[in-house]
């Protein structure tokens, strides 16, 4: 009887301890948020932004480019005090073209980490709410820097978090 009373016992304790689990799993962050399609689409969108800033920006060079090999032709028949004004004036079209590719690639670079910023901020927000709605405890995030050295099998959510996140953004 009282081995019977011990193994009940035991067993309310596995089957209380069981009960009481924590549920974990986790992501591959780099790849939720590389196959996310709305950060592809951003992507996108700031590859073909960048293109057309280089196009512009190397019209301008070329522009000037040819003003200096038309001076470069014409230097010769100026006087020393025309060729040193010339010079001048071309060294500070250059600082300023520079100056002007400078400020548009920063203000570019500075806008898509405004919004790749608030893309994350997305993600982790989502990720968040699909644990509580699931019934996690916690959700671990993974990269190429391997924050998880080891998981078993069925513990990795990625693929089931990156369905539902590109559902949720149609």
């Amino acid at each position: 009887m009282k081995m019977k009373k011990v193994i009940l016992l035991v067993f309310g304790a596995v089957v209380l301890s069981s009960c009481n689990q924590e549920k974990t799993a986790y992501v591959d962050n780099t790849q939720l948020i590389q196959d996310f399609k709305e950060m592809k689409s951003t992507e996108a969108k700031f590859t073909k932004k960048s293109e057309k800033l280089k196009k512009e920006l190397d019209s301008v060079a070329q522009q000037f480019q040819l003003e200096v090999q038309q001076y470069q032709q014409k230097s010769a028949s100026l006087s020393s005090a025309e060729k040193q004004e010339k010079e001048s004036m071309l060294m500070q079209k250059q600082q300023q073209l520079q100056r002007q590719q400078q400020m548009q690639s920063n203000q570019l670079r500075e806008e898509s980490d405004v919004v790749i910023d608030s893309l994350i901020t997305k993600v982790k927000d989502f990720v968040a709410d699909y644990g509580e709605k699931n019934g996690y405890t916690y959700i671990f995030g993974s990269n190429e820097s391997a924050n998880i050295m080891y998981a078993k099998e069925g513990r990795d959510i990625t693929e089931e978090v990156l369905k539902a996140l590109n559902e949720s953004a149609k």
